[in-house]
C-alpha cells in the first residue's frame, strides 16, 4: 500500500515539475525575443536626430480695426452725457452708411469724472496757503472699438469719426479674418524645410530616416500695426478734412518647427 502512494506522489511531482519547466522555457523564450528586438532596434534616445525648419506665408489683411473716443466737458453730468451721445450717434450713423454692422462696433469704456479748477488764495506777509481746488463740472468719455471688414473703407471711417466729433482716434490695426489657412501654409513650408535638412543630414551620417518621434511648432503672426491718431473738431481737426489713404500692406506668418526623427 505504501509503495502505491509513493508512486502516486512521484507521478504528481513529475507532472507539476513538467508544467513548471514548460512555463520557465516559455518565459525564457519571451525574454530572449525581447532582448533580440532591443538589439535590432536600439534605444530611441540614442538613435535620433533633431532638425529645425522655418517657413513663411504672406496674406493681404482683409479687416481693419481702430478705436475712437468722444469726450465732453459740461457743468452737469447730464449735459456732458447728452453732448457725448449726440456726437457718438452721428459717428455711428456715418459708419452705418459704410455698411459697418452693429456686431462690429463695441464699447470698450464709458466714464464720468468730476472736473476741478484751482482758485488762487491771497497770501499775507507771513502765510501763503496756496491754491484752492474748486469743482468745475464733469467730463464724460465714451470709447469704442470698430471693425471695418472692407479695408478700402478704413480711411473713410477714420475721416467720418474725426469729422463728426471724435476727440481721439488710435490703434489702427490690419488683420486676417481667417489666419488658420495662412498659418497652415507657413507650417507646411517649415516641415518641408526640416525634412529636407533631415535627409541631407542622414545621408552625411550614412543612416536612414525612420518615423517621427517628436514634433513642436511655434507660429508667429506679427503683421503690420499702424498707429493713427487724430484730433477732432474743436481740437485742431476739420470737418472737411481729406480722407486719409491707408495702405494695408501684407501680414507675415512665421512658423518654426522642431522635428525629431528616428534613424536606422
Amino acid at each position: 500500500m505504501n509503495e502505491y502512494f509513493d508512486r502516486q506522489e512521484v507521478k504528481r511531482f513529475f507532472k507539476f515539475g513538467s508544467v513548471a519547466l514548460i512555463l520557465f522555457v516559455v518565459f525564457l523564450g519571451a525574454k530572449t525575443l525581447s532582448a533580440l528586438k532591443d538589439l535590432s532596434q536600439p534605444s530611441i534616445a540614442n538613435s535620433t536626430i533633431v532638425v529645425t525648419g522655418q517657413g513663411e506665408a504672406f496674406a493681404t489683411p482683409d479687416i481693419a480695426s481702430f478705436s475712437f473716443s468722444v469726450s465732453a466737458d459740461e457743468k452737469t453730468v447730464g449735459a456732458a452725457q447728452d453732448n457725448v451721445t449726440s456726437k457718438t450717434e452721428a459717428i455711428l450713423g456715418a459708419f452705418k452708411g459704410l455698411g459697418i454692422e452693429d456686431k462690429d462696433i463695441r464699447t470698450t469704456d464709458y466714464s464720468v469724472y468730476p472736473k476741478y479748477t484751482y482758485e488762487p488764495v491771497y497770501c499775507t506777509a507771513s502765510y501763503c496757503p496756496g491754491g484752492k481746488q474748486v469743482p468745475d463740472g464733469y467730463t464724460v468719455t465714451h470709447s469704442i472699438l470698430v471693425k471695418v471688414r472692407n479695408t478700402d473703407d478704413a480711411g473713410k471711417a477714420l475721416s467720418f469719426a474725426g469729422a463728426k466729433g471724435a476727440t481721439n482716434i488710435s490703434s489702427l490695426n490690419f488683420t486676417i479674418d481667417d489666419p488658420d489657412a495662412v498659418t497652415s501654409e507657413a507650417r507646411d513650408k517649415a516641415v518641408t524645410d526640416a525634412r529636407t535638412k533631415a535627409k541631407t543630414l542622414a545621408k552625411s551620417l550614412g543612416v536612414r530616416l525612420g518615423r517621427v518621434v517628436d514634433f513642436s511648432d511655434n507660429s508667429y503672426t506679427p503683421g503690420p500695426y499702424t498707429m493713427y491718431r487724430a484730433e477732432a473738431v474743436g481740437m485742431g481737426g476739420a470737418v472737411d478734412a481729406k480722407t486719409p489713404t491707408i495702405p494695408t500692406g501684407e501680414n507675415k506668418v512665421t512658423s518654426n518647427v522642431v522635428i525629431t526623427y528616428e534613424i536606422r
